[in-house]
């Protein structure tokens, strides 16, 4: 192995690995070069990683064949080695020698005869193979695995898939939005809510093409990724109903003070996450060695009560810039949404943006 960048030995979870330290600091994205990177600000990612494979392992009656398609490090893959317990086998893949040599060097530190690391394309795996979980995680878009991913996931399978691609899903890249997973990208206040639902719809159209619906577990947008968990669901009838979630819209129709009108999608419309299993991982989570609890915790708390909410929020700052009055405390907006008869609940897309079913002209009354 080349040791032109240093190799350490880092702890995350409850796991050690080696591994070469390239990036300094815990935000934002890594950079790609020719050795496997070792990204910090990734490990609320992993931790939660973690946290679902432990429910999903103990809810399966049948062992568990997990694989971390794009291992880089392969720390996700020794950490769900290390710290997963139950039935289940593990594959840890990367197409890179470099990274292939790290993925044995650390399997040989931590004496794990569990796993099978393996050197291929991920395509050419996923073709060769079936998995009940299969982890994606590439630096950009996971796009060109999708379809091999949805053609390999044994039946109630789960697919994670993380994109870094931010700004295409976003709206800055329009063109490579449309090339990539086939819609129109919207940059505004809810671009990372509509590039979040741009994903788990091209998921599902992908998924259809083989008579499979889906059924999102949980999926977010944080810092500077989306990630998704999607439950395969075989079966023709389970895909036409997933169809009938993905919907193309206008930008007049859905956001406050648009003035242009543009098309939207097509992107998922219905609900982003299962709110009885995401309730149930907060016990994963108190129970795990994990550096980001308290973070996760607070993310998953927002995820469950905005996971079967309507699509898209409001900003209080976009109310009042357009009234030209203040923004009210969120506290009180809420208490006054609730007098109302409506629901308020706040989203993690924005520390400024709340969901709600209240009419816009009975928001803007509380506006002061």
């Amino acid at each position: 192995m080349n040791n032109e960048s240093h190799i350490k030995l880092i702890s995350e979870g409850a796991t050690e690995v080696f591994t070469f330290i390239k990036k300094k600091t815990k935000k934002g994205p890594a950079a790609k070069g020719n050795y496997p990177f070792y990204n910090p600000s990734m490990e609320l990612n992993r931790d939660l990683s973690v946290a679902l494979n432990q429910w999903f392992i103990d809810n399966c009656k049948n062992s568990v064949n997990i694989l971390d398609g794009l291992a880089a490090s392969g720390i996700r893959g020794i950490r769900f080695a290390n710290e997963l317990e139950g039935n289940f086998s593990l594959y840890i893949n990367d197409w890179s020698e470099n990274a292939y040599n790290l993925i044995i060097k650390n399997i040989q530190n931590n004496h794990f005869n569990n796993i099978f690391p393996t050197n291929k394309n991920l395509n050419v795996l996923l073709n060769e193979k079936k998995f009940d979980y299969i982890d994606i995680d590439p630096f950009g878009s996971p796009v060109y695995f999708i379809d091999s991913a949805v053609r390999s996931i044994n039946k109630n399978g789960i697919i994670a898939c993380t994109a870094t691609d931010t700004a295409t899903l976003c709206g800055v890249y329009p063109k490579v939005c449309f090339r990539r997973y086939g819609a129109y990208s919207f940059h505004s206040n809810n671009m990372h809510e509509i590039g979040l639902r741009i994903l788990i719809g091209f998921l599902a159209r992908e998924a259809a093409k083989y008579d499979k619906g889906i059924e999102p577990i949980i999926s977010y947008s944080t810092d500077h990724y989306f990630r998704v968990y999607i439950k395969i669901i075989k079966g023709v009838q389970y895909a036409n109903e997933s169809l009938k979630k993905i919907l193309s819209i206008n930008s007049k129709d859905y956001f406050y003070n648009v003035k242009n009108s543009q098309e939207i999608g097509p992107l998922w419309m219905g609900e982003t996450g299962n709110k009885s299993i995401i309730k149930k991982l907060i016990t994963y989570i108190f129970n795990k060695n994990l550096n980001t609890k308290n973070k996760l915790l607070k993310l998953i708390d927002l995820l469950e009560k905005e996971s079967d909410a309507a699509p898209f929020f409001y900003t209080t700052d976009s109310i009042a810039s357009y009234l030209k009055k203040s923004s009210p405390n969120m506290n009180y907006l809420f208490q006054k949404i609730n007098e109302k008869g409506y629901y308020a609940i706040k989203t993690h897309f924005s520390n400024i943006g709340f969901k709600t079913n209240a009419p816009i002209d009975e928001i803007e009354n509380i506006f002061i």
